[in-house]
């Protein structure tokens, strides 16, 4: 879990990747899981492992399978720094704005990261009217508070700075808790399943990309440079079997293994692709459960629709409270994501 933690507590958020991008980059280069290593134009990072076949098998020509976790949270970018010191900011993502009341968060800038507090505009409990404290705030009434002098403040932040919330990664019963699980896991698994793999005959390209959260924006041109011949998106999903949920909009269950997803808004993936994961999971004993999103995307959606087309999976880490800085994921989830990832790679 210290690879995981480190990830989630690395912030990037759409447009700035660089940070967790350079930490991927010097794990895969200080464990030798790669053969080649490249960053496209817009910052994902590509990492190319040519096929390891069983000794004295012959190699046929390899299938090229490319997989592609997203390395962006949702975050904000400063957009306004008030003359007393107050910052205005831009989301970079979706948030639902009833989790973002008195929020630590980090301010990055050049010179180095800035804690605050995030808070809406507005009287605080003690003086505001019952109507009052009904209000749900839009995102422009928040602001951000770094205790600092204006003068201050404005010599250190700039329009474009990026913000994330500031949640600690904590271990809780058979789960891990965290910020932006969504989608460190998937970039976590991409990592292990490598570190699993022995010998397999296909070419895997890895892709690490940017600017999910915004439209899947990096996919499309790793996924023109890629060519694959089958895509697996590395994300996560919906865990909503939790009070208050009707259980037939539950999505996934904590503890029922990794999500195949069948289908979101953004994609159907290819049936005989998950057929095929499925029977490898039976026969390795690996939990796994299939899941339909009514409504999000992932990069694979980007992949399938590539040059010509081009056939998907979809793996996904079922997350309890997502897109909050109290994401959950089971352990045993995490757990059979890789390891189903690797198992499956090494009969192609």
């Amino acid at each position: 879990m210290e690879l995981l933690e480190l990830l989630t507590q690395t912030p990037s958020v759409p447009g700035r990747e660089s940070r967790i991008r350079q930490v991927i980059a010097d794990y895969l280069l200080q464990h030798q899981l790669v053969d080649e290593l490249l960053t496209d134009a817009m910052g994902s990072l590509i990492g190319v492992r040519r096929p390891r076949p069983v000794p004295g098998q012959e190699s046929p020509v390899p299938c090229k399978v490319m997989l592609a976790a997203h390395m962006d949270q949702i975050g904000f970018l400063v957009s306004h720094v008030s003359d007393d010191g107050y910052l205005r900011v831009t989301p970079a993502g979706g948030f639902d704005t009833r989790n973002l009341f008195a929020r630590r968060v980090r301010v990055c800038t050049s010179a180095g990261d800035l804690p605050g507090v995030m808070n809406p505009a507005g009287k605080p409990i003690h003086i505001s009217t019952p109507e009052e404290r009904k209000k749900v705030p839009e995102i422009e009434e928040f602001f951000i508070d770094l205790g600092l002098p204006g003068a201050d403040v404005k010599s250190r932040v700039k329009i474009g700075d990026m913000v994330v919330l500031d949640g600690p990664f904590a271990a809780v019963g058979q789960s891990v808790v965290s910020q932006c699980l969504d989608n460190r896991v998937g970039c976590w698994a991409q990592i292990r399943a490598l570190e699993q793999l022995r010998h397999h005959a296909c070419e895997i390209h890895a892709a690490w990309t940017v600017q999910e959260e915004v439209g899947l924006r990096g996919a499309i041109p790793a996924a023109y440079h890629v060519q694959p011949d089958i895509g697996v998106a590395c994300d996560t999903t919906l865990c909503c079997k939790t009070p208050g949920v009707p259980d037939e909009q539950r999505v996934s269950v904590a503890g029922d293994g990794v999500c195949l997803h069948v289908m979101d808004s953004s994609a159907i993936a290819d049936l005989d692709l998950i057929e095929q994961i499925e029977a490898v999971a039976q026969r390795q004993g690996i939990k796994c459960q299939r899941a339909i999103l009514p409504r999000g995307g992932q990069d694979g959606a980007a992949i399938q629709r590539s040059r010509r087309g081009v056939r998907i999976a979809v793996f996904a880490c079922p997350i309890k409270y997502i897109h909050t800085v109290a994401e959950m994921a089971h352990r045993d989830d995490l757990d059979a994501y890789y390891k189903l990832l690797a198992a499956w790679l090494e009969t192609l």
